[in-house]
């Protein structure tokens, strides 16, 4: 309904709306991923590049949050990458946009009710650790939720997941280290660190920088952190890989822009799909094999 694309509406049955979402998105493909992605801003490229596509415009899909973000396309896609099936977004929705967090983690619920076991998450990061550089590349290994918000909040629906679920190992140690494992097969430098969420759409002040890095964030953006909890509510595995694409405000003393964002992202477009391509049929292989 129309209703539910309302940020201010409250998805009172999310068990049943995401499932709505999966069966209409697989009733237009015959494709039974087990693997999917988020891709952030100017990382898109990866879906166009799909063998056998089927694109879903989000507007189109029963419930789903439509994308505002500039460099985010709002499709759905679902084909294959060296014959493995995967779902892909391409862009996502974010708190800045007056979506509630429930809104910015339906995607992920519906991935898991289409049969997903494992999503990758890329985001577009500001660096906070001096040891990075514009267009590095950081596996995340932990998050610190600055954004007052948290998907879980209200009812709790047993069918998606526990009331209390652990976030010890949010970002599964072994998908962090199949991802080691192929940057370094293909000389990309790989680096791991702490990402720090927060509401945006603002940059981040200077003295904010200082104090993100005092409490031992790496890296910081406004996204991924609330389909982070999403995913683990659901037990699903989760990788997730910023792109660095400016240094935070004070580290270098230039302005920030959101056309920066892009054009980095667009230069290590090559480096970030090489990596993607490498990693989907490891990931694949480390899942448990599907019940039936």
């Amino acid at each position: 309904m129309e209703n539910d694309r309302d940020p201010t509406v409250t998805i009172d049955d999310q068990f049943a709306a995401a499932t709505s979402a999966a069966q209409y998105i697989q009733s237009l493909c015959p494709l039974r991923p087990r693997i999917a992605l988020v891709l952030g801003s100017g990382l898109g490229a990866f879906a166009d590049e799909l063998d056998h596509a089927t694109r879903i415009p989000y507007a189109d899909i029963p419930g789903f949050p439509r994308s505002t973000a500039i460099g985010h396309a709002g499709t759905f896609v679902l084909g294959e990458s060296a014959g493995i099936p995967v779902a892909a977004m391409q862009g996502r929705v974010h708190l800045y946009e007056g979506y509630s967090a429930q809104h910015v983690a339906f995607p992920i619920r519906v991935f898991c009710r289409m049969g997903v076991q494992a999503v990758v998450l890329t985001n577009a990061a500001g660096g906070i650790n001096p040891s990075y550089s514009q267009g590095a590349l950081v596996a995340v290994r932990d998050h610190i939720n600055l954004q007052g918000q948290n998907p879980l909040v209200g009812p709790n629906d047993d069918r998606l997941g526990p009331r209390f679920p652990d976030m010890t190992d949010a970002y599964s140690a072994d998908l962090r280290r199949i991802a080691s494992d192929e940057a370094t097969r293909a000389g990309i430098e790989l680096f791991e660190g702490i990402y720090a969420a927060l509401l945006g759409p603002s940059y981040e002040t200077p003295a904010e920088i200082r104090y993100l890095r005092t409490i031992g964030a790496d890296l910081v953006g406004m996204s991924t952190v609330p389909e982070v909890i999403a995913a683990r509510h659901m037990q699903m595995s989760v990788l997730a890989i910023s792109c660095v694409t400016n240094m935070a405000a004070g580290m270098n003393g230039g302005k920030i822009s959101h056309n920066e964002v892009l054009e980095t992202g667009h230069r290590v477009r090559a480096k970030f799909l090489t990596l993607l391509r490498a990693l989907l049929p490891r990931i694949v292989h480390h899942l448990a094999p599907q019940r039936l």
